[in-house]
């Protein structure tokens, strides 16, 4: 039978995950297989007659392109001939700036590239891509899908999105023929709630290609590339065919990436034995060579597979640096799901988080899990404000902000009525206004049952049969009412003609200037370098929707003021041996009014009183002005009691069993965890009280057990609540009696 300690091991989330022992004959290494090739480059006439080992006329397609159009021959020398380590300490230094980098890595070839960042450690690929993105200003990408291709759903999480800070929308479908309809109803929703936003449509590619034509998307990013040639040969590819593709998109001023990821090629049976970094390092040469704006990369839907492999996380975080080193674009992952374990993934996360990336996720699925289209995020809306805290602890821009309920909802209104008039002004659809409601209340597709699950397609096909564009998506936004949306929309279209946003890691801010390479460059050089929040960019950081204040908590207490308990006279010492003193902290009764575990003070003294009187004996509560420390309440209310016996209370629950003749902190039972405290625990330090006083030894009350996270969840009530005890404090006043009014 498995031991118990192991038992327990088993049931824990990160055991549903794979974990693969390295095999370099199927790819499942992430660094340095034996088949992977030495680095090494001959140049004859101005023509690469050798790569990495390999001769001219044992070159692939994927070898002849880089060869040809992927190498900067002229700088090619230099870079070659550099000691590996000697690079790997240039990435992390600051005194080497970022274009000295891109310069030489412009000349390495895939073998020599992987080789020098296989070295960096987990520290100093945080330190390298610190310095090597492109832009200087961090963001990110959020997934807007659901499993109805619901378009007033779309709209809606897609103004949400936007409110909450992500500057491109990517979107897909369950349903190919539902794609024009979800782009204009995300391109409407993202509109609606900041201008600039870019909106993509993950689909097939030609019918990805002809939706950017009509304008019903801004950007595209779904083009995939792969390591080796038995890949490109399956998907009847070349990356002759990839390169035309990134012309078409440039040539109508749309914005491009392409897509590839460490472990693709293993999940698809056709590593050739290498490492998945290594091939990687093909993908991304490749990229550049297309002309492409940048990559998504970091697994992408193989992010598993390279997880599952000793170094596999690692080698994530290196492939997006090698992207920035090639000075394109890096949208660096963290969107399908790596790991049923939140700390796995968080750990997956976190080291570019803190670097900062173009794209810190390329699909953070602003949805929940369930809804998301592309399969579960890493991050998820489940996860919006553990992320929101975690740029707070770190004061970190990880490209999103707080959003406040009011807003969003407003946002989601508008987004639901202008989709509505939209779609009927254009002959499109008609929405029944219990739909229209369900959807700006959703947290997900489950809550729209209203949803008709042929209005999308019907829609799609309308749209694509009457040549719908984004000029008659324009010129119906603006007949209905809608001025400012239909500007914003337009304000996109107008931006393909000049070409700022065809500049690397371009992306809009809400006044719709371009952030790139060009604009916004990384100028990181060491401490005091590089990007910084403005202040009011940290306000929005800092500024989550849970945090309280001091005047918060005296407002809920305020709301909760009773007149049950009214002040006598001053206290005085009690004769009887059954005379047990509950003496109470200063702002009892005064400004505190429950305890952190949601009772009345006036219950927990409606339960301790009880308990004294069931054991025989007779209680008084004192208040104690000049002291909030428990132990010396205690104390000084047991040297009150005739018997000799106290209960300590303070106003936040807190409690304990003290005697006459003890130190402060000498107690003989003692309530610590405020929160997990109800009537029967107050009741039964009562009980036992009665017993101390009566000469017996009970059997000690005991703090409730608990797993959850007591300290973060309270500590900060606490520090407010001893405040206003501190408020309260008078070193001079007397110790006054109360009176507990009966219910």
């Amino acid at each position: 039978m498995t031991l118990g300690r192991f038992r327990f091991m088993d049931q824990q989330r990160v055991n549903l995950d794979g974990f693969a022992k390295p095999d370099s004959g199927l790819g499942m290494i992430a660094f340095n297989s034996p088949s992977d090739p030495e680095p090494s480059l001959i140049v004859a006439d101005g023509r690469v007659t050798e790569m990495d080992s390999k001769p001219e006329v044992e070159f692939d397609i994927i070898d002849h392109f880089i060869a040809r159009h992927g190498l900067d021959l002229e700088v090619a020398a230099e870079a070659m001939a550099l000691d590996p380590l000697h690079f790997a300490h240039m990435l992390v230094d600051p005194r080497t700036p970022r274009p000295e980098i891109i310069r030489l890595a412009a000349g390495m070839t895939p073998a020599k590239l992987a080789t020098c960042l296989a070295l960096l450690r987990p520290a100093e690929l945080v330190l390298a891509m610190t310095k090597c993105r492109a832009r200087r200003t961090p963001s990110n990408q959020a997934h807007v899908t659901n499993r109805s291709d619901d378009p007033l759903l779309l709209a809606a999480d897609a103004a949400t999105a936007a409110a909450f800070g992500f500057r491109e929308i990517e979107t897909t479908v369950p349903v190919l023929e539902d794609a024009p309809s979800n782009a204009i109803a995300v391109s409407i929703g993202a509109a609606v709630g900041s201008p600039g936003v870019l909106v993509q449509c993950s689909v097939e590619e030609s019918v990805e290609l002809e939706m950017g034509m009509r304008g019903l998307v801004s950007y595209a990013e779904t083009v995939s590339l792969y390591g080796t040639e038995q890949i490109f040969i399956d998907g009847d590819d070349t990356p002759w065919s990839k390169t035309f593709l990134t012309s078409a998109y440039a040539s109508r001023g749309i914005k491009m990436r392409v897509t590839s990821g460490g472990g693709a090629e293993a999940l698809m049976g056709a590593a050739e034995g290498c490492s998945m970094f290594y091939l990687e390092s093909r993908c991304v040469a490749l990229a550049r060579a297309i002309g492409a704006q940048g990559v998504q990369n970091g697994g992408i839907d193989s992010a598993s597979v390279a997880g599952s492999v000793p170094g596999g996380v690692k080698s994530l975080m290196a492939e997006n640096l090698m992207v920035m080193v090639r000075n394109l674009e890096a949208c660096t992952g963290n969107d399908a799901l790596m790991s049923e374990s939140d700390v796995r993934r968080t750990s997956r996360t976190h080291p570019i988080f803190i670097a900062g990336s173009d794209f810190i996720c390329s699909g953070f699925g602003s949805i929940q899990r369930y809804d998301n289209m592309f399969g579960p995020s890493q991050w998820n809306s489940e996860d919006i404000d553990d992320y929101l805290a975690m740029q707070r602890d770190w004061g970190v821009d990880g490209g999103l902000r707080t959003a406040r309920e009011a807003d969003i909802e407003d946002l989601r209104r508008t987004a639901v009525e202008v989709v509505s008039d939209v779609y009927r002004s254009l002959g499109l659809a008609n929405f029944s206004a219990k739909w229209q409601e369900q959807a700006v209340d959703a947290a997900g597709s489950k809550d729209v049952p209203a949803a008709d699950l042929m209005t999308p397609l019907q829609a799609s096909r309308l749209i694509r049969d009457t040549n719908i564009t984004m000029l008659d998506v324009v010129r119906a936004l603006d007949e209905s009412g809608h001025e400012i949306i239909a500007q914003r929309l337009l304000d996109l279209l107008k931006a393909r003609l000049n070409g700022d946003y065809l500049h690397t890691a371009a992306i809009f801010d809400e006044n719709m200037s371009v952030l790139s390479l060009v604009t916004d460059p990384n100028d990181y050089a060491g401490p005091g370098t590089g990007y910084v929040p403005t202040p009011e960019r940290q306000s929005q950081i800092d500024a989550i929707r849970q945090e309280r204040s001091v005047a918060d908590l005296q407002s809920d207490q305020e709301q909760a003021r009773s007149n049950r308990l009214t002040e006598g006279l001053a206290a005085e010492r009690g004769i009887g041996p059954r005379d047990v003193v509950i003496g109470v902290s200063p702002a009892t009764a005064r400004e505190i009014w429950r305890t952190l575990g949601g009772l009345m003070v006036t219950e927990a003294l409606d339960e301790l009183l009880a308990g004294l009187e069931e054991e025989g004996c007779q209680g008084r509560i004192v208040r104690f002005h000049d002291t909030v420390d428990l132990g010396l309440i205690g104390l000084k209310a047991a040297r009150l009691a005739g018997s000799g016996i106290g209960i300590g209370l303070q106003a936040k629950g807190t409690a304990l069993i003290h005697r006459h003749d003890l130190p402060p902190l000498g107690n003989l039972e003692l309530y610590s965890v405020a929160p997990s405290l109800g009537r029967a625990e107050y009741r039964a330090l009562g009980l036992n009280a009665g017993r101390h006083a009566k000469g017996a030894s009970p059997e000690p009350a005991r703090n409730p057990y608990s797993d959850e996270a007591i300290e973060a969840r309270y500590h900060t009530s606490v520090v407010s609540l001893m405040a206003v005890e501190r408020q309260c404090c008078d070193l001079n006043a007397p110790p006054i009696t109360l009176h507990l009014v009966p219910l």
